[in-house]
């Protein structure tokens, strides 16, 4: 089998394999292993998280995925880039903790050309119901026998997650402030975390933060669930009541910390007073979107003195981006329908728009606004039975990265202008891979 034709295959299969994979019996039971109510939680109130089948990918596009992932990465390290994102960014990123923060999310879709960079998330939820629902498969088919992409085969992703978390607490244990031991300071994990959003019980993906606190809980770290109000920044630390919280778990959308009940978790971090993970600065470096304007200039990339090699697999792989200004109005109107309108700190597709969709009034709202208009790349698709109908729903695919590595891909099924969890059939995904022979890479 040649490279192009796995990737040809992954696309029939996405195209004709219509058979559920999801085994609801095994699904229930790991569901009911969390917490009593918990199936409830997500398949009654939130029937379209999870889907009930599984996406094909060709390992090649794993592989490019993986290729620009590195060279992003190397960009990311260099301080010429750092001085040009930290430009536009808010004070404070320009904070350096020690720690990278958790949970990068790389976002593709499949275009002509292959894999492109949709945008970069520093908050991305989804890994640990991702891997909970790897688990729940079975193969309807002879071609389902395939292997998931990532770490799966080697170590459990709740191992490798709880691993990451280690890192961040022994990279970012030392610079923070406690009243205790020096020896507790370089314990491999932290005594406490908090898992921090606003109004936790009300957010859509609020049974993820239950599975995280049970695996934190079963690592034998005291773990809260809690809005960022409900924490309070005294005697040199960060406490949630009277415990005091040496981790924080960020799932906040405030990301430069500014919203007044951020106001202790913005002490604290600036303070060094806890290890606060992702964080503003991380933010900063990746997923602002004005980023993409620079990853995808090839001027720019060379003045910094990026490498021949490295900038082809960002051009290659990032589809062009620019900065929206008014003075530019006509020609971004009469280009709309090859772009896509993006706020520059947005996230979750909220006030993002297809060109060929908007109207003159919110186009109008964009050009007074702070936006980014990314070269439109349709995303490739997957053909399911929902009911006695087959519906084509696209694909968003996710890669969860730390430290420039690659944990777990998963994707994410809808129909609609942008990705959401409101399409039968739809939700998250598991990813597998049809493999190409290596005589064929």
């Amino acid at each position: 089998m040649t490279t192009y034709a796995c990737i040809a295959l992954a696309d029939r299969l996405n195209a004709g394999c219509h058979c559920e994979s999801l085994d609801r019996v095994l699904l229930n039971s790991e569901l009911e292993r969390v917490s009593q109510g918990f199936n409830e939680l997500i398949m009654a109130q939130r029937p379209h998280l999870l889907s009930s089948s599984v996406t094909f990918v060709g390992d090649e596009h794993i592989r490019q995925m993986a290729a620009l992932i590195d060279a992003i990465e190397q960009v990311v390290a260099m301080p010429a880039y750092q001085a040009h994102v930290l430009a536009h960014a808010p004070d404070i990123a320009n904070h350096q903790p020690a720690a990278r923060g958790v949970f990068l999310g790389y976002d593709f879709h499949l275009g002509r050309t292959g894999p492109q960079l949709i945008e970069i998330n520093t908050n991305a939820g989804g890994g640990l119901l991702n891997a909970l629902l790897a688990r729940a498969q079975k193969a309807c088919c002879k071609d389902v026998e395939a292997l998931l992409p990532g770490d799966l085969a080697h170590a459990t992703p709740e191992q490798m997650f709880l691993d990451m978390f280690r890192a961040e607490w022994q990279a970012g244990a030392a610079h923070v402030r406690r009243s205790v031991s020096a020896d507790f300071l370089t314990d491999s994990l932290p005594g406490t975390v908090a898992i921090v959003d606003l109004a936790p019980p009300l957010q859509y993906l609020y049974p993820e933060f239950l599975l995280f606190q049970r695996l934190f809980v079963e690592a034998g770290i005291e773990a809260v669930i809690c809005d960022p109000a409900e924490l309070a920044f005294r005697d040199g630390g960060l406490w949630h009541g009277t415990t005091k919280i040496d981790l924080v778990y960020n799932r906040l959308t405030d990301f430069s910390l500014a919203e007044p009940a951020s106001a202790a978790l913005r002490a604290a971090y600036l303070a060094d007073a806890a290890v606060i993970t992702p964080h503003p600065r991380a933010h900063a470096l990746y997923a602002d979107k004005r980023n993409l304007v620079a990853l995808s200039d090839a001027d720019l990339l060379a003045s910094w003195g990026v490498n021949e090699t490295t900038r082809r697999l960002l051009l290659d792989g990032i589809p062009h981006t620019e900065r929206v200004a008014a003075e530019r109005a006509a020609d971004f109107w009469t280009r709309r329908r090859q772009l896509f309108f993006k706020p520059a700190t947005g996230y979750g597709a909220k006030a993002a728009y297809r060109g060929d969709k908007i109207t003159k009034r919110v186009f109008d709202e964009v050009l007074a606004g702070d936006y980014v208009a990314q070269a439109l790349v349709p995303p490739s698709q997957r053909t399911l039975q929902v009911g006695e109908t087959p519906v084509e729903l696209k694909i968003d695919l996710r890669n969860y990265v730390y430290a420039a590595h690659v944990q777990l891909i998963a994707a994410r099924l809808w129909a609609g202008q942008t990705t959401n969890f409101r399409t039968p059939g739809g939700g998250f995904a598991p990813v597998l891979a049809v493999p190409c022979p290596e005589e064929a890479r």
